[in-house]
């Protein structure tokens, strides 16, 4: 399969100039995450992960998130880049979300910066929000990235990007 990057326009970035490996870089856009018809999360002191052919996935600190309504779930998983994710369902008042987010108690050492920081799959809360858009999730259960108008793919996870 031949992948056709989009070119991207004034103002947008594409996701084939970000790097392999992976990198994070602290941003200080407003990170805005509603649940359960609130906000359970907001911040301007974010870091987002870069990686080839995936949207940007945006990670807050603990301290600006409210904590009260994770719930942690046994899950893990292992990311070649960042190590081993421990995953949280989300719960407030009778409104349930099974692996909503999840965050590395101890990622490698090129990310640091996103140590008990919690990163939300758009497609798990009512809303995700980049300095007041409203992001789509990235496609696939497995993805976590939040698209929005400033970013071009064609995106991991969309049909047939499975072996890329």
């Amino acid at each position: 399969m031949k992948i056709e990057r989009i070119q991207p326009g004034p103002n947008q970035e594409s996701v084939w100039d970000y790097p392999r490996p992976a990198i994070a870089e602290a941003i200080s856009a407003t990170i805005r995450v509603e649940f359960a018809g609130q906000t359970i999360a907001e911040t301007k002191s974010a870091v987002r992960t870069l990686e080839t052919s995936h949207p940007p996935t945006y990670y807050i600190p603990y301290q600006d998130i409210m904590t009260s309504a994770l719930r942690s779930n046994p899950h893990r998983s292992l990311c070649e880049w960042k190590g081993q994710a421990r995953y949280f369902d989300l719960e407030l008042g009778d409104v349930y979300s099974e692996l909503a987010c999840w965050s590395y108690a101890a990622p490698t050492e090129p990310f640091r910066s996103i140590k008990d920081y919690v990163a939300f799959y758009p497609s798990r809360v009512d809303a995700c929000f980049l300095n007041g858009e409203c992001v789509q999730a990235q496609p696939g259960d497995f993805y976590g990235g939040w698209i929005t108008n400033s970013i071009v793919g064609p995106f991991k996870g969309e049909p047939g990007t499975l072996h890329w």
